[in-house]
């Protein structure tokens, strides 16, 4: 399909912090736009800017514009007047992971972000079954992340550019949707209608639960 699917922040409901990216794995760019949250990191006495691909309760991965060694304390301001404070753990490339001194609560932080126009939804990072019906066809699938406006999943069945689905993911209810794009083994879908934010919220909370109960 031509629709090209689009690379933003990923929000992670993990109390780790963000790993390297494996050798393997996709590289940045690659079929995908990227809309990445810009951020600021103060080092020392001069503060730089960011990109923030990921973020989790124990840390997050960002794109460095300049050189920072691994273990240097580093200030993270991701609400203004809300610095985080946290130390480089790793570097790769121009991709740094940085570990927070104190975990933070993602889903707050969420909830200011969703809370408002803004020309993107974050995206959530999951891990749950879903099922998606075109017509007569039931197909299931694992989420990979969802936002107020959409879903990622990870499916073999190549669904054609526009076709209607209804989505069913556990402890939500159905929704209905359109497959915007479908590439390499995973497939995007945007609902007719926005999750209101409680609703996506009060879902996160359960499925924070549900994978620390599991750990």
């Amino acid at each position: 399909m031509d629709i090209q699917p689009v690379e933003t922040t990923l929000y992670s409901l993990s109390d780790a912090p963000p790993a390297p990216v494996g050798d393997g794995e996709r590289r940045d760019g690659e079929r995908h736009m990227t809309l990445y949250r810009v951020g600021s990191i103060l080092v020392d006495d001069r503060r730089e800017l960011c990109l923030i691909k990921n973020i989790s309760a124990g840390g997050m991965m960002i794109r460095l514009y300049c050189s920072i060694r691994d273990g240097t304390p580093v200030t993270v301001e991701l609400k203004s007047g809300q610095p985080i404070r946290g130390r480089i753990s790793w570097t790769r490339d121009q991709n740094a992971g940085i570990a927070f001194d104190q975990p933070i609560d993602v889903i707050d932080i969420l909830s200011t972000s969703m809370d408002g126009p803004r020309p993107r939804m974050p995206r959530i990072e999951t891990n749950c079954h879903t099922t998606l019906r075109e017509g007569s066809n039931v197909v299931r699938a694992e989420a990979c992340d969802i936002s107020q406006g959409g879903l990622k999943v990870r499916t073999e069945t190549l669904f054609q550019q526009g076709a209607e689905v209804i989505v069913t993911l556990p402890g939500l209810e159905p929704q209905r949707g359109i497959a915007c794009w479908s590439d390499s083994g995973f497939a995007g879908i945007t609902f007719n209608r926005l999750l209101p934010l409680g609703e996506l919220v009060a879902w996160l909370h359960e499925q924070r639960e549900t994978q620390r109960s599991a750990s």
